[in-house]
């Protein structure tokens, strides 16, 4: 990949003596020590805590980056400033903030590659799904600065006279009006745009936004927010506010300050929404996406995307047909991001462990291997898990890494059953080439979206997008999320007498 100027992103934090004239336009976002800065009342600035957050180099274990450890004092004043710069920033033309995101927008795509090399450094994306990552987020901006327009520039307007009893005396206005704060927590998996997903339709809905970016993937965020920091946007608007979960993360999900909370993850948005209290939540957690091939389905189509959406940054299916599969898995390179192979290493040493823990759980348990089980570091081979059962943990964990286990069936029916025995429901697919079959078992099917010959995937980013169950809270794509972070503010103009035009 071709990469026009050097970033951070190149430097490990053992080079801590950086040319700063190296880094173009990130050079603000960096300290002496090359540490990165957080960003909070539209400056890069050191935590007053002296401390830092290690990230390491999820292909090599070794330290790529260092990010502020910020204070809960931090997240106050960051907080405080949100709400003074929202209150300015709701009496900004729609055209204006507009205006704002397309030249963030802009701004992403021209600085693309420093981000996507975040990305291969960071979470061990390969080059070209981490260069594709940041355009998708650049076109996703711009789509939303215009949909925003369309959207909040409608209201409604009501007569009282079409409700039983009541004359045209009357009038009401109805708009949507901004929630406030919004607190952005995108995860490691899609740390950019899964973070402007958030970021844009706040803004454009006239809310300001305090980010907090997962430790895996925030030194890619930290970036984008500096684009959006260069766009112009007022000062306090946005923050981007690093550090441990345990010191600061229940304190902004549970800050009074905060009016709205966006969050995409695992487990720990349950968590959070039992804390929160009184406002508006959207939740996209965790998937364990059922795949469903049925006789008449193009099996190489089928086995082509079971691969897609098994081994890719997408969650693990449970399927029927084997064969195809275990050709197309011999097909797929294993290395580093940087070479753009297909399967890379899995993001830590925990997470490493935790697949590890679940094939071994199969394997006690009699599941059959279709490949030899194999690990370096967090480098883990693709695998295919044969005859896993109800009993074992494969067969309901979620694995965030290269392992597809197949679950054998006898019936349509049974396969529906195991898919809504789930305490997720994310995604879904069915692979059959017969539509009227496809749909029966696409309403069958409870989760919060269904494929049809296609592997789960989200996108693109103006779809709805939602769980069921343990997968979330709410729905996302552009026009939904503009929607579900705003309100309905009503007006009613009381006549002195009944009013009808024309009569």
């Amino acid at each position: 990949m071709m990469i026009q100027m050097m970033s951070v992103a190149e430097q490990s934090i053992p080079t801590l003596s950086l040319r700063r004239s190296w880094l173009g336009p990130f050079q603000d976002i960096v300290e002496e020590d090359g540490s990165f800065k957080y960003y909070a009342d539209g400056e890069w600035q050191t935590s007053s805590s002296r401390r830092s957050v290690t990230i390491s180099n999820p292909a090599t274990r070794e330290a790529q980056y260092k990010v502020q450890a910020c204070t809960q004092e931090e997240v106050n004043r960051a907080i405080d400033s949100a709400k003074v710069a929202q209150r300015v920033w709701a009496k900004t033309p729609l055209w204006k903030r507009a205006e704002k995101l397309h030249k963030a927008a802009s701004l992403l795509k021209e600085l693309k590659n420093p981000i996507a090399e975040c990305l291969i450094k960071e979470i061990a994306k390969p080059a070209k799904d981490a260069m594709s990552e940041v355009v998708r987020s650049g076109d996703l901006i711009s789509y939303t600065a215009e949909e925003g327009i369309r959207v909040l520039a409608e209201g409604k307007f009501l007569v009282s006279d079409s409700f039983t009893g009541n004359d045209r005396n009357k009038l009401c206005l109805a708009s949507k009006i901004p929630l406030g704060v919004i607190l952005a927590i995108p995860p490691f998996n899609y740390p950019v745009n899964l973070a402007v997903s958030k970021i844009a339709p706040a803004l454009i809905a006239g809310n300001a936004v305090v980010v907090k970016p997962p430790t895996q993937g925030a030194v890619a965020g930290l970036h984008a927010i500096h684009c959006f920091h260069l766009a112009g946007f007022p000062k306090g608007l946005i923050s981007c506010i690093t550090g441990k979960g345990s010191e600061i993360g229940d304190f902004l999900t549970m800050h009074s300050g905060v009016n709205c909370i966006s969050f995409t993850g695992g487990d720990t948005g349950i968590a959070i929404s039992k804390k929160a209290g009184m406002i508006p939540l959207q939740m996209e957690l965790g998937g364990k996406d059922a795949c469903i091939v049925l006789e008449d389905a193009d099996i190489d189509l089928a086995a082509t995307n079971i691969v897609k959406g098994g081994f890719s940054y997408r969650q693990v299916l449970e399927f029927l047909w084997i064969e195809p599969t275990i050709l197309s898995i011999a097909k797929l390179t294993v290395g580093s991001p940087e070479d753009n192979s297909d399967i890379t290493a899995v993001v830590s040493e925990a997470s490493a462990n935790f697949i590890e823990d679940l094939v071994e759980d199969a394997r006690e348990k009699g599941a059959s291997f279709c490949q030899d089980y194999k690990r370096k570091g967090n480098l883990i081979w693709p695998l295919l898990v044969d005859r896993v059962t109800p009993d074992m943990r494969l067969a309901w964990e979620e694995p965030f890494g290269p392992v597809i286990p197949v679950i054998r069936i006898k019936s349509v029916e049974e396969a529906i059953h195991h898919c809504n025995s789930s305490n997720l429901g994310l995604q879904g697919c069915v692979f059959t080439r017969d539509i009227n079959k496809a749909m029966i078992v696409s309403d069958a099917m409870e989760t919060g979206t269904v494929q049809i010959n296609s592997a789960p995937a989200r996108g693109p980013d103006h779809f709805p997008f939602q769980g069921l169950r343990d997968s979330g809270i709410g729905s996302q794509g552009v026009t939904n999320t503009i929607n579900m972070m705003t309100k309905t503010k009503t007006t009613v103009i009381n006549l002195p007498g009944p009013s009808y035009s024309m009569g």
